[in-house]
């Protein structure tokens, strides 16, 4: 019986529904995390008569087809890059984006990876990169005794060293045409792929780029309650789904007991 293997694709697709939900309420505390959610769309179809065939002698056509769904496919699971809540922490290298752009961090194998976690630390150098110890692109050294820390809106980095201001580097910013396609490479980093198109790099608050907040982290765009309402969603489809099997297995029961 169809219904069976019909049910039996929605049981699954709401499987993977419940695996994002349960990743997003994860990293509700994983800063910059975007959340994502799951595109389904439906199977192929059996058609036994096409809408806008001949139906008599007389040329009548009939005005809707007979066809029969297959059921359902997990088509896609894009990211919201929406904003997060931005929140004060006051330590001096945490930096937020407020706006577009992600942060550009050089990776051991000498790619370019992206992300908006600025929980930035000092190594044993003085360089300032992510907790993972993968640097700033281009390096932005803090010298040794420099006091007066600062990241302007511009993404310019200044400190005081012997009383004298000077110039430690400059933060840059990246943007992409279709930031959903960014690749998720875990770490809060993302590499960039054909579908999100290359990288247009400037300093924060360039054109189309945010400006950046220091001493200020951007929290995950998960809201709690729509996760769970969306929870509670797939799990009674999950439910339903399991009751079509149900139902057909004991009409599949009742047709062999009459024979």
């Amino acid at each position: 019986m169809r219904a069976l293997y019909t049910a039996a694709t929605g049981m699954m697709a709401q499987e993977k529904n419940v695996e994002v939900i349960s990743n997003n309420i994860a990293n509700m505390r994983t800063t910059g995390y975007k959340k994502q959610r799951v595109d389904f769309q439906d199977l192929l179809y059996q058609t036994y008569r096409r809408a806008g065939t001949t139906t008599s002698d007389t040329g009548t056509i009939a005005p809707v087809g007979v066809e029969i769904g297959s059921g359902v496919k997990t088509a896609a699971t894009p990211r919201i890059m929406s904003q997060g809540g931005v929140l004060p922490t006051d330590k001096e290298y945490d930096v937020a984006v407020r706006g577009e752009g992600f942060f550009r961090i050089e990776m051991p194998d000498g790619r370019i990876a992206y992300t908006r976690d600025g929980s930035f630390e000092l190594n044993q150098d003085g360089v300032l990169v992510t907790v993972d110890g993968y640097q700033i692109e281009g390096g932005i050294t803090i010298p040794e005794g420099a006091t007066n820390i600062s990241i302007n809106a511009e993404g310019l980095v200044q400190v005081t060293v012997d009383g004298a201001v000077q110039d430690s580097g400059q933060i840059q910013l990246s943007r992409f045409i279709n930031k959903s396609g960014l690749e998720s490479i875990g770490d809060n980093l993302f590499v960039e792929t054909e579908a999100s198109g290359a990288p247009l790099t400037d300093d924060p608050g360039g054109e189309g780029m945010g400006s950046l907040l220091q001493r200020h982290l951007e929290q995950a765009n998960v809201n709690a309650v729509t996760e769970i309402s969306d929870l509670i969603a797939a799990q009674r489809a999950y439910e339903m789904n399991a009751k079509v099997i149900s139902a057909a297995e004991e009409m599949l029961q009742a047709t062999s007991n009459m024979r």
